[in-house]
This record gives structure tokens, sequence and C-alpha cells, in this order.
């Protein structure tokens, strides 16, 4: 960086310092630019990377919202960046709802750190604005925001969490619902265009320090919005159903845990095991890498609890709750074979499966799933005389489709009660797969069991994903620019039939970033970037038939392992 160049950035931090009101973040970058200019190259080098990583662009809000890292500047998570997004929100409605009453708008927050001050900050800059602005009674899940928004008729739902994103990370998410979208898919998070309506507000927003801000005025929901969504929740399963089971859950540290709890008693199960390690909310996530229950490793004190506890099921929730990882005992003898966590599609079949038989009946039943997850769902909807439709990735779409009786996409998200909650719910999730745990348990089976049924009638459908972390985006586009420049001919030795870009649209389905393979033999990969983190993903799956399940799951493992080689290669990753 030359001597130009360095000063256009200190001119730009020193702005946007005296533009922030918080003096936590306006020290973060006074000490920045003190270590940049301090003619020392041992430290001003590092310190001059890390003010242009903060200042050289801004986090751009979504359909995803926000998210990001803790830290002064435009491209972080901060007070000021918060504020400015409220505003833009605030104007946006405003302008759409322009011919009626104030606009009511609906703040959850998780325990991350400084969530809880941003949605103060919300609620001042939406109150100031002239928004009727409700307040969630402390740190929630996701679902219990998702489910007050309709609860209350809202026009807007915004929750501050980073789900399950690394613990330096938060975020800000966004519903519309009531006037503000009367679709079918009213109360479920944004889709184009109006996360570009919202951005354009944002963008003409004034700087932070000018944004008008109420010191009080907004409504603080008592704890029975809570309660009214256990209560719908909890409707979702059978009366009288078994109940016999032994859980042990684990929060990762997250806000689900007491939620869960009560979820759980008030079903009638006994109440889980907890975690001790991770039952508290805890914003450092001190016993996991990434607080994902899909990372190696999450699940490993879960498991140990699993053991001593003698228990039939692990449930473990994402840090707000909005997925559910399960985990069920094989049968076998040596520890670490003992347990196996289940993908988030062979959840997301048992849950379908187990919806559908429940919902038998004239009336058409309509199932979704993404467009990354499993075929399974379509062929057992098929078989019940359901309709099964596919969307792009996200809650976002999944919950949108009409007239909908479930969702789910293989990343561990279900939506099981969709009139209470239009999106992903680990909560209402782990409660439906333990009363078909118990009810399997019952008839002295399991759900491994009613997995190989699966298998037995439609094939067996395993699938498998992996991903590549990048420090810079870029590197996916060359990825991406490699295998599209030289495709695979075959994977797994099976002939590539059809090679699509999902951002040219397929199957009537928006474009998106990605790539789609398929194979004579049936197998299909799927590569896109993830739409909320800096890694690449792969989705693979294989379709075996399955007279014998476990000979069918050896052939289905050795494909999946051929095609992971054969894509990785492809992509140009090396080990």
């Amino acid at each position: 960086m030359d001597e130009t160049e360095l000063a256009g950035l200190v001119d730009r931090a020193t702005h946007w310092r005296d533009a922030d009101p918080d003096p936590r973040t306006r020290l973060e970058v006074d000490r920045l630019i003190e270590l940049v200019t301090s003619g020392d190259s041992k430290v001003s080098g590092g310190a001059g990377t890390d003010l242009a990583q903060r200042f050289s662009g801004s986090l751009q809000f979504g359909t995803a919202g926000l998210r990001g890292a803790l830290g002064a500047g435009p491209n972080r998570m901060n007070r000021a960046v918060v504020i400015r997004a409220a505003a833009g929100i605030a104007a946006y409605l405003q302008s759409a709802l322009a011919d009626g009453p104030p606009p009511r708008v609906v703040v959850g927050y998780d325990a991350r750190r400084d969530s809880d001050v941003f949605a103060r900050d919300t609620c001042a800059v939406l109150t100031a604005a002239g928004c009727q602005a409700h307040l969630l009674p402390g740190p929630l899940p996701t679902p219990v925001l998702a489910f007050a928004l309709r609860k209350l008729d809202a026009d807007a739902g915004i929750m501050v969490t980073a789900s399950h994103n690394p613990p330096q990370d938060n975020g800000y998410k966004v519903y519309l619902g009531g006037r503000a979208d009367s679709s079918p898919g009213s109360g479920a998070q944004i889709v184009p265009p109006m996360d570009e309506g919202i951005s354009f507000r944002i963008a003409s927003v004034l700087p932070a320090i000018d944004v008008p801000m109420a010191l009080d005025g907004w409504q603080s929901i008592g704890s029975e919005m809570v309660d009214a969504y256990l209560e719908s929740v909890g409707s979702v399963l059978t009366p009288g159903a078994a109940r016999d089971l032994s859980i042990v859950l684990t929060p990762l540290h997250g806000v689900g845990g007491e939620t869960a709890v009560r979820a759980f008693r008030a079903a009638g199960f006994a109440a889980p095991h907890l975690v001790a390690e991770q039952a508290q909310p805890d914003a450092a996530f001190p016993t996991v890498s990434f607080p994902n229950p899909e990372e190696p490793g999450a699940l490993d004190l879960a498991l140990k609890a699993a053991r001593k506890h003698h228990a039939d099921l692990v449930i473990a929730n994402d840090p707000d709750a909005d997925r559910c990882a399960v985990a069920v005992p094989t049968g076998a003898q040596t520890p670490g074979d003992d347990w196996r966590m289940l993908r988030g599609d062979e959840v997301g079949a048992l849950l379908g499966e187990y919806l559908l038989r429940r919902n038998a009946g004239p009336s058409p039943k309509i199932v979704a799933s993404s467009i990354v997850s499993s075929q399974l769902l379509a062929r057992i909807a098929q078989a019940h005389g359901a309709r099964h439709t596919e969307t792009l990735t996200g809650f976002k779409w999944l919950a949108r489709v009409p007239d909908l009786l479930y969702a789910y996409e293989e990343a561990l998200g279900y939506c099981v009660a969709p009139e209470s909650v239009r999106d992903k719910d680990g909560i209402s999730a782990a409660l439906l797969i333990a009363e078909f745990a118990a009810e399997l348990k019952a008839e002295g089976r399991t759900l491994l069991d009613a997995l190989d049924d699966l298998a037995q009638q439609h094939g067996l459908h395993a699938t498998d994903q992996f991903s590549v972390r990048v420090d810079d985006l870029a590197q996916i586009e060359q990825m991406l620019t490699r295998i599209t420049q030289h495709p695979p001919a075959t994977l797994a030795g099976s002939a590539v039939k059809s090679a699509e870009d999902l951002a040219e649209g397929v199957d009537g389905l928006p474009g998106t970033p990605g790539l789609r393979y398929r194979t004579i033999d049936g197998d299909r990969v799927i590569i896109r970037p993830s739409g909320t983190e800096a890694k690449l993903k792969c989705y693979l799956e294989v379709v075996i038939p399955a007279d014998s399940v476990p000979q069918a799951r050896q052939v289905a493992a050795e494909r999946l392992a051929r095609i992971t080689a054969d894509v990785s290669q492809a992509l140009g990753i090396t080990a």
C-alpha cells in the first residue's frame, strides 16, 4: 500500500469513526490508525491489512440480512451498521405502508455478543421513525421471533443472530408479514426484490450518529409469548402417543436449552438430560470450534452424556435453535461406533414419512425440499399420494410454498408446523422426531429400522457433503471457473450425462449460483457457494437398489468416496 492509498484509507476510517455513536468501536479505529501510522513496519503492515478489510467496502444487506464479524468499520457488525440498517428498514416499511397505521415490528435477539445492544438500538430507531416496536423478553430462539411475527400479525420481524456462525460473528435477519407481505409466504424471511428495496433505503440513510433514536416508547413483550409458542408448536404432536424415551439435549451454548426443555416437558416426555458444559448461553462457545451441530466434534460431549445416561436419542440445536441434529445408538459395543449422527437428509425423510402417514386423507398434501436436498422426499410423497415441490436453498423459499404441510433442507432445517412458524424450527422438529422414536421404541424398533424400511421401499438414497472454507471469496470463483472450463467427464466411473449452470435457472426455478451434474447411473452432484459463510459446498447423492440394505450402504459409501475424489480433483482441491 503506497502513501496515497494509506492516506485515503486513514481518511475513510476517520470519517467513519466520527460518525460512530459507540465509544468502543471509535477507540478500536483510533488504535488501528495509530498502528498503521506508527512507522513501525512490524506492526503497520498487519494493521493496514486489517484496516483495509474493514473499510474497503460495506456489509451487504441481502435475503439473509446482514452477517459478519463484530468490530469497527462498515464491513463489520457494529452499532453504526445496525442503526443504519434499522433506519433503512423503517424507511422501507413507511414507504410500503404509507396509507395505513404505523408499521408494527417485532424484534428478537440471541445471546451472542452485543445482540441485546443491537436489538435495543433497533427498537430505538424504529420508534423514532414512527414504527410500533415490540421487543421479545430476553435472548430467545429464532423460531420464537418467527412465531411472534405471525401471532401479532406484525408487518416485520427482525432477529439479531448469527445462527451457527463462528463466535466472532453476529447478524441481522428480516422477516415480512402482515400488510408488508400478504403472499403465501407471509411471515417468512425476505426474498428478492424485498432485499433490494431495503438495501436501497439503507444506502440513503444518514450517518449513524445523525439517525434519530428514541430513549423509550417501544413495547416489551412478556413471557406469555413464549408460552403461546410452546402451546402452538406442541400441537404438531399426537395426543396419547408414546412418550417413553430417554433424551440427551445440547443447545451448544445457545439460547434453545430452556425453551426446548419446557417443550419436551409440556409434551409429556421426561425432561431431557442437558449437556451441563453446553447448557447455558455463552457467546464464547468455549467447548466447540464452530457452534454448528454439523461440524466434526460438536456433538462429542452430547454423545459422552448419552453413554452415561444410556439414552435413546441425542438432540442438538444450533445456537439460535432453528436447526436440529439427531444422533441415535447403533447397537455396536465399540465407543465411536455405538452412536451415529443422522444426516439432515435422513431426518428430513423420516419426518416427511411420519407426517404424511399421520395426515393420510383425501385432501392433497404438499411437502417441499430444497434443490440440494435428497430426492427421497419426492418418492415418499408419491407413495402417499402427496405433491412434492422443489425450491431454491433456504427457508425463505421453502416457507413460501402454498398449502405447505412440511418442508426441509439438508442443512438440519425442518419446518413441521408451518402455520405456527413460517421458517425452520429446531424445537418443534425435535419434538416430532422424538415422538417418532418413542413410537418405534414401543414396537421394539428404532429410527435406523425406519430408515431401512424407506431404503427397501424407495432405494437407498445416500448423500454426503464436503465444504471448502476460504479466506478470500475470490477463491470460490476460481474453483467454479476451473470446473466449468474443465468439467468432469465421469464421476465414480459413470459418464456425466448433464452439466447445468444453476445461474441460468433449472426446472422452472429462478437462477442461483451453482452447478449441477448428473451421471447415467443416477448419481447427482451440486456445487454452490454458501449463502452465510465463506465456503464452497458440494452436495453428493447416489441411489442404490436395496434388496440388501447393508450391502447397498457399502456400495453407496464406496461410490460417494470416489465421487468426492473426482469432484475435488476437478475443483483443484489438494489434500
